[in-house]
């Protein structure tokens, strides 16, 4: 189980599948540059980075799914404690960032449903809901994807968001975290701090 979270009262979490940005991501959103390996699965535990005077956190927690070199026992064990740290901490938590790979996101979301299985992404997106966590989908690498728009209505309709994507600009966000574009999830993130009247974060954003 992952310890040692800093007590803090507000949070915004990032989820996500192993390799699709995350670490970068965070980086851009705080500017303190959390060490990221080149293999997928380094972020083993949280990394929080967090405003005491603010009494708020971001946290990037660790990447679930496929990651090479590591067993599937251990790998279902990161995920079910990624679970329960969103479970346990929902009262706290204003947003969870679901991080996905543009580019690749809607094979590996359509390979794993032809196997029978519930993908990553779509159980995970659901979740959040579940525990009342404001879901914010950053759809990462957009650099990499020629027909943007046509890829952000598939992606909105594997999670059960009728299209198209720009009605639900407030929880879709295309950024290149790499280049450092997060416009858009600052976007989401602010009418979120705002809406849980919490406008002193909005300098965060």
């Amino acid at each position: 189980m992952f310890e040692d979270r800093p007590d803090r009262d507000a949070e915004v979490v990032l989820v996500g599948r192993s390799n699709v940005g995350k670490s970068t991501l965070m980086r851009e959103l705080t500017g303190h540059d959390f060490s990221t390996g080149g293999k997928p699965g380094v972020t083993r535990q949280p990394n929080h980075y967090d405003y005491t005077s603010e009494d708020f956190m971001f946290t990037d927690l660790p990447g679930f799914g496929f990651m090479s070199g590591v067993e599937e026992d251990r790998r279902e064990q990161i995920k079910t404690n990624i679970v329960q740290y969103v479970e346990e901490n929902a009262d706290h938590i204003l947003a969870g960032v679901l991080v996905m790979d543009g580019k690749s996101a809607v094979d590996i979301i359509d390979r794993h449903e032809k196997r029978g299985n519930v993908p990553h992404d779509v159980e995970m997106f659901a979740f959040l809901q579940d525990v009342g966590v404001e879901p914010v989908v950053a759809v990462n690498k957009t650099d990499k994807i020629d027909d943007l728009d046509e890829r952000l209505d598939d992606i909105c309709d594997r999670l059960g968001l009728y299209p198209p994507w720009q009605q639900w600009s407030d929880t879709i966000a295309p950024i290149c975290a790499k280049r450092g574009d997060i416009e858009a999830l600052e976007d989401c993130l602010g009418e979120v701090f705002h809406a849980n009247n919490r406008d002193d974060l909005l300098k965060f954003v």
